[in-house]
């Protein structure tokens, strides 16, 4: 389980995603959150760690997938795609139900 969430709610901040980071936290999670359910292409371009990426349809993971640094592709039907450590989605497998959950953010 993530602690750490960052969601990327911008253009910007969807395009940049982990590009440039030299690191992440093991309990650390970018969440892309769009509109609709749509094929969603990740990259690994200028990210220079290994990640796990979960896509998601009305809270039921479609996919997961292991990206490599700076080379790795993936793609899959999601509503939200989630970018974790390397290692943190190993448990994860399409059909798990995942909830993302915002706290601490006043009005």
């Amino acid at each position: 389980m993530a602690t750490d969430v960052e969601i990327a709610d911008s253009t910007l901040s969807k395009a940049r995603g982990l590009m440039f980071r030299r690191s992440i936290p093991d309990d650390y999670a970018l969440v892309f959150p769009f509109e609709t359910a749509e094929t969603r292409t990740l990259h690994m371009l200028f990210v220079p760690v290994s990640i796990d990426a979960v896509w998601v349809v009305d809270g039921t993971v479609t996919q997961t997938k292991r990206l490599r640094p700076f080379v790795g592709i993936g793609f899959a039907r999601g509503d939200t795609v989630i970018e974790l450590p390397a290692g943190s989605a190993a448990a994860v497998d399409p059909g798990d139900a995942i909830d993302v959950i915002e706290t601490g953010r006043e009005s």
